[in-house]
């Protein structure tokens, strides 16, 4: 008689739970555990079943190997620790197969090393990381080793990542932003740390570079650039940042083709600083009107200009911004509709930032220079997996590389081989 797969065993199980749900103290909790412990299992089994090229009791042509039945792992994850079953195979390395999804030394999810690692980050010690997670799985999870040793390889993925090769991206648009941190507690002022995400042609979003930058001035961006173009990362098509004068000298001196788009989020907050707080909710409406209505670069510079009009009597140094970043704040105009909102600020790179500052201003003092910015990454790195893409459709390629070749999708501006002929 064939023996029962441990996945229909868990099946079982499930419907048993959710048929006497009621008798249950936390049903939903049970339920869970049970679904993810199925789904796991049922993965195991059937990645076997994919390599055999055949089913459990199925007979077809000459076998690859033989099952040898199963071993009893557990992994740690977020919701507790999981027991599974994991498959045997008869001379499986001789044949070079092994789990993709729980291999040999598996012991954990990186769901279970990111909550570690956040605890750490936000303040609590080795021991107090230990303690946490105990309490609140009522048993061993990690040991005080184990916390240390998950920083440590945080530390070191942190060191291959920094040295990986960037020529795999083919790179449109490049953000550029920093986040201020005191990496210890008598810095004065706080350092900057400069960070790179970029959007590729296949419209994935990639956290590109990481580097300490002092005062972010344009000597620690001129290095920064360098390292990525090192790398070999590709010049972009557009440079997306906020006002800082460093930043963009560095970005002109590194990329000169590429086009500039100041950040308008940046931009706004920088008028209405000189403006009186009662003008402000007006100016921001009008000014994501104009933007987010224009069809143009031109239709958006009349806007701007019609809106700066208006204020420059009473508001000249406010309208001053306005004016004099005109160009690069209209610049998004010049991409495929569907991707100026997500070009035209660096908003997600900002998003990101929040979790850092919060994560890191409790901890106080970190060992060294690598240990911070190695922690700093990780947040990045955890919070840069849940970045959704841009589509992009073959009409939006098209664009783009119109753009990349001098050439413009905008009627009511000139491409580049017209400004040679009229100049």
């Amino acid at each position: 008689m064939a023996s029962i797969a441990p996945s229909e065993r868990l099946r079982r199980q499930l419907e048993d739970v959710i048929d006497g749900a009621g008798e249950e103290h936390d049903p939903i909790e049970a339920i869970g555990r049970l679904g993810a412990r199925l789904i796991l299992q049922q993965a195991l089994e059937e990645e076997v079943s994919e390599f055999l090229g055949r089913g459990r009791y199925e007979r077809r042509g000459e076998p690859v190997s033989h099952r040898n039945g199963y071993e009893r792992v557990t992994v740690k994850t977020t919701a507790g620790p999981l027991a599974l079953e994991r498959p045997r195979l008869r001379n499986a390395s001789r044949l070079g197969f092994e789990s993709a999804i729980v291999g040999k030394g598996v012991a954990r999810t990186h769901a279970l090393e990111a909550l570690v690692l956040c605890s750490f980050l936000r303040g609590l010690s080795v021991r107090d990381v230990e303690a946490a997670l105990e309490e609140t799985f009522d048993e061993p999870i990690v040991s005080k080793s184990t916390v240390s040793r998950i920083c440590e390889q945080a530390r070191e993925r942190y060191r291959a990542w920094c040295g990986r090769r960037l020529d795999e991206h083919d790179l449109v648009s490049l953000f550029l932003d920093a986040v201020y941190l005191k990496l210890r507690p008598d810095d004065t002022p706080a350092e900057g740390v400069l960070v790179a995400w970029g959007i590729t042609l296949d419209g994935r979003k990639v956290l590109l570079g990481l580097q300490l930058g002092s005062r972010e001035s344009y000597e620690d961006w001129l290095d920064f650039g360098r390292d990525l173009a090192a790398r070999g990362m590709r010049a972009p098509a557009l440079v997306i940042a906020d006002g800082a004068p460093g930043l963009w000298k560095a970005a002109r001196e590194l990329w000169p083709g590429a086009l500039e788009q100041r950040c308008t989020v940046h931009a706004l907050r920088n008028v209405t600083k000189k403006l009186p707080e009662r003008l402000h909710r007006e100016l921001k409406a009008r000014s994501w009107q104009i933007l987010d209505e224009a069809s143009s670069v031109a239709e958006a510079r009349a806007g701007l200009l019609a809106l700066a009009g208006d204020y420059r009597r009473a508001y000249p140094a406010a309208m001053a911004v306005i004016e004099r970043d005109l160009d690069a704040l209209v610049c998004h105009l010049r991409f495929p509709t569907a991707h100026r909102k997500r070009i035209r600020s660096t908003n997600l790179l900002e998003r990101t930032f929040v979790e850092v500052r919060r994560r890191t201003k409790v901890i106080g003092r970190f060992p060294g220079e690598t240990s911070a910015l190695s922690l700093v990454w990780a947040v990045l790195e955890l919070a840069s997996r849940g970045w959704r893409g841009i589509t992009m459709t073959p009409r939006a390629v098209a664009e783009i590389e119109r753009l990349r070749r001098g050439e413009t999708s905008d009627p009511d501006q000139p491409s580049a081989a017209e400004e040679v002929i009229a100049a």
